[in-house]
């Protein structure tokens, strides 16, 4: 019974050891990204063109499934 409380112990102590570290990585600045706000501003005016294309076919293709419903 001893071992297993030393083991609840330890686990415990380990997964607070992660959660520190992971705070402090986080609190540092480890995860933040720093690339993709510099590239962001070369692929806007492509996104913005192709979702006003999309926007469009879905509204014809929605039209053309309402035209080839049968009428009741």
């Amino acid at each position: 019974m001893k071992i297993m409380l030393f083991l609840i112990l330890v686990s415990l102590l380990l997964a607070a050891g992660f959660l520190i570290a992971y705070l402090k990585a986080a609190g540092s600045g480890q995860f933040d990204d720093e690339y993709t706000p510099a590239i962001r501003m070369l692929f806007d005016d492509g996104t913005q063109k192709q979702g006003m294309q999309d926007s469009k076919n879905t509204s014809t293709e929605k039209q053309q499934d309402e035209d080839l419903k049968p009428s009741l």
